[in-house]
């Protein structure tokens, strides 16, 4: 028999929730990491390459029990290790934040310039990793109980517009897993998507800041995203959207409009 629950649940109090944040040494898992910190919760700053930056971060936040750990989005084996790790201190977790992502600026049109490693990096990275990552850290966010994965996602999803052919098909292919996983992961874990358009990040090469205003002045809103506006969609997730599931929310100042 299964055991309804009640709503009006009131406010998701953060304070001593365990928050795992791939890709949190820089840009929007950075800013999303500051948000968990500042809300109360214990947060693990994973990253891949940036072990510095993650550091940094980590001493930087406030509050306590905080932890920079090595999450690479290309290795499950790696990634089981560090849900491992993050078992042996918490013994649960109730934020898992995909934040990790890679990307490559190729025009649509040039179909050659597309070649099947960059083409297989970024799926591995973008959707692999995430699903890997859920994959190691579902136990941990059971235990929790009442948890949440928030898989940023892009807009490039739906527009097909973006950095690369293959990164619009990878953020896609994000968005449906969200929803294959928030049928099977219930209800213990909800699974939400946050979809910006461009955030004023290095995370394109090339773009730069005014690329970025250039596309921000073309949106019915005209705001710039910084990285801690997507960082408030997270958080807006994961203590009020507290019936939303398998569902992706756009934070893009209207341009798919």
């Amino acid at each position: 028999m299964t055991t309804l629950r009640t709503g009006g649940q009131g406010v998701y109090d953060l304070s001593g929730k365990v928050a795992v944040v791939t890709g949190g040494s820089s840009g929007i898992g950075a800013a999303v990491a500051r948000r968990l910190a500042e809300g109360g919760a214990k947060v693990v700053v994973g990253y891949n390459d940036g072990a510095d930056r993650a550091a940094a971060l980590v001493g930087a936040l406030p509050g306590g029990e905080h932890l920079a750990l090595r999450i690479p989005m290309e290795d499950s084996a790696a990634i089981r290790q560090a849900a491992g790790q993050v078992e042996a201190l918490h013994g649960a977790a109730h934020i898992l934040v995909n934040s990790a992502g890679v990307t490559a600026a190729v025009p649509h049109g040039d179909l050659d310039a597309l070649d099947d490693e960059t083409f297989d990096r970024i799926m591995r990275v973008n959707v692999r990793g995430p699903f890997a990552t859920i994959r190691a850290f579902a136990p941990l966010l059971r235990k929790g109980g009442d948890s949440i994965i928030v898989n940023i996602s892009s807009l490039s999803a739906t527009t097909g517009l973006g950095s690369s052919v293959a990164y619009c098909a990878s953020k896609a292919a994000v968005d449906t897993m969200g929803m294959s996983l928030a049928r099977v992961l219930g209800p213990e874990i909800r699974v939400i998507g946050i979809s910006p358009a461009a955030v004023a990040t290095d995370f394109v090469p090339g773009r730069g800041r005014a690329g970025v205003e250039k596309q921000a002045a073309a949106t019915p809103l005209k705001i710039v995203s910084e990285p801690d506006d997507v960082a408030l969609a997270v958080m807006s997730a994961i203590t009020h959207l507290r019936l939303s599931t398998g569902t992706t929310i756009m934070v893009d100042s209207g341009r798919h409009l």
